[in-house]
């Protein structure tokens, strides 16, 4: 643990500053709560695309999968490729349709919201199960966020981890609650951006300290060869595999990132920001990998640099930046690890911010609440929900990689098939889409607490979870009676409709 220098507390400070002032002039740029939650659905490509990526990309990709590699190698890098393959179907088999037909139906601001009027639930059942299933996994989720915030002020400033909780979460909580979806989504560019920095760069000087790939390789094969193995020499097994390129099963379900196909300015904008959004995405992958991969070469020829590694192999690139870098770079790169916990969190809290206000407040409590009171609202639901995941992240043996996969696991499973379904057959019924998101949750939280805790399943809890939903579906879907003609008519319109497009 280090004692934070001059350098490194200006550039924070600074780079803390700028996010405010970004979160200032969004607040200026809300005039009603669909600017709020949605910024009016007018985000460019380059917009849309870095704030989907950065909103995805979280503290996990600079502590958790470069943590993970370091602890067990090449094998961990199977998640990068689910990631990239489940990243790629999404923009191009989800973006598009979910911008249109959340338009058609209502002009729908959330998830639960486009359930709703996707199949004409009157009873409103399926907007609290699946605002429920939303505050619940995000809870989770946004503890990941603030976990790896506390881990970053507590390396850098010295911190306990009591204190460091509080200086992680305070500034996104702040530009999220002044500035709601605008806020989010420019914070995100300038985020995603400097992301893109630290993970290009410091591989090269890591790779560059060890001598080289030979080097690296030799000093990897030193510590333990099953490293170099993209099966652990045959201990991961086809389940472990699988578990791992599982992780792309989870895009098609993340409220988060749905969101900002949701926001974009139109449907013609999707095809370049997913050009847009692939690139950043693979390099920065890329650069995790490296990082946490080469780090166990470093620590290998440094040894007695590696204590705080060795106690927490989260720590490998933070560790790394605060030994190889002069401190004002440093405070550049170590910001950005700060960038990517905040601009997830930031979404997060933002999403149930929505449902809360959208769908609780005004879908239940007052229909005809006015714009500038589900505004506030929107701001104390953010507020409420940042206490929440403060309290679940106080432990402070809490991993991120960990929290982020159960999380991304549970939404996956809930809301994965319910929106591809949804998406692209007719048939589909409101009560086949309520017991599969139901189911696909249960079965989550089944899977984690028995097959894997107790009897020590190496499967991922998001492929039975998947399979389950999807299955659950479909069943009760053709048992049922076919959705009403005017659900079908509106389906057929935006099938029709993204055909002209090029869908």
């Amino acid at each position: 643990m280090m004692t934070a220098s001059t350098p490194l507390i200006v550039t924070f400070v600074v780079y803390l500053v700028a996010m405010v002032l970004i979160g200032v002039a969004a607040w200026r740029s809300t005039k009603n709560f669909d600017d709020y939650i949605l910024g009016g659905r007018k985000l460019g490509p380059g917009v849309t695309a870095l704030s989907a990526g950065a909103s995805d990309m979280s503290g996990w990709l600079l502590m958790g999968l470069p943590g993970a590699l370091y602890l067990r190698g090449a094998s961990e890098a199977w998640i990068a490729l689910g990631l990239i393959g489940g990243a790629y179907l999404n923009w191009r088999f989800v973006a598009g349709p979910l911008r249109v037909y959340t338009e058609r139906t209502g002009n729908a601001l959330t998830l639960p919201d486009f359930f709703t009027h996707r199949f004409e639930d009157r009873s409103r059942l399926l907007r609290v199960i699946s605002a429920l299933v939303i505050l619940v996994f995000f809870a989770v989720y946004c503890a990941s966020g603030v976990v790896a915030g506390a881990r970053l002020f507590e390396s850098v400033f010295g911190l306990p981890y009591a204190q460091a909780l509080w200086w992680g979460a305070a500034v996104t909580i702040l530009y999220t609650l002044i500035g709601g979806f605008l806020a989010v989504s420019w914070t995100d560019v300038a985020q995603g951006t400097l992301m893109l920095f630290a993970l290009l760069l410091t591989p090269v000087i890591v790779y560059m300290t060890t001598g080289g790939f030979e080097s690296s390789i030799e000093l990897i094969r030193s510590v333990d060869a099953a490293r170099l193995s993209w099966t652990r020499e045959g201990a991961l097994g086809l389940v472990g595999i699988v578990s791992l390129l599982a992780w792309g099963l989870g895009y098609f379900g993340q409220p988060h990132i749905l969101a900002r196909f949701m926001a974009a300015g139109s449907v013609e904008t999707i095809p370049a920001a997913r050009r847009i959004g692939m690139a950043w995405m693979i390099l920065c992958l890329a650069g995790s990998l490296t990082v946490g991969f080469l780090g166990i070469a470093y620590f290998q020829q440094h040894p007695e640099q590696a204590g705080p590694v060795v106690a927490n192999s989260e720590r490998v690139f933070i560790t790394l930046v605060e030994l190889l870098f002069n401190p004002w770079v440093a405070g550049v790169i170590l910001s950005a690890i700060l960038a990517a916990v905040m601009s997830t969190l930031s979404s997060q809290l933002l999403v149930c911010s929505s449902v809360l206000s959208e769908d609780f407040y005004r879908g239940f409590l007052r229909p005809a609440a006015s714009q500038g009171e589900l505004v506030w609202v929107g701001r104390a639901s953010v507020m409420l929900i940042s206490l929440v995941a403060l309290w679940l992240a106080r432990d402070p043996d809490s991993r991120v990689l960990g929290l982020v996969a159960y999380a991304w696991a549970g939404f996956g499973a809930a809301f994965g098939p319910v929106v591809l379904l949804a998406l692209f057959w007719q048939r589909m019924t409101r009560n086949g889409a309520l017991v599969g998101m139901l189911l696909g949750a249960v079965t989550v939280v089944a899977w984690k607490q028995i097959a894997v805790e107790r009897m020590g399943s190496a499967l991922y809890e998001i492929v039975p979870g998947f399979a389950v939903a999807t299955l659950a579906i479909i069943i009760v879907s053709l048992l049922g009676p076919a959705p009403s003609r005017s659900v079908q008519v509106t389906h057929e319109q935006v099938r029709l409709s993204l055909r002209e497009t090029g869908y």
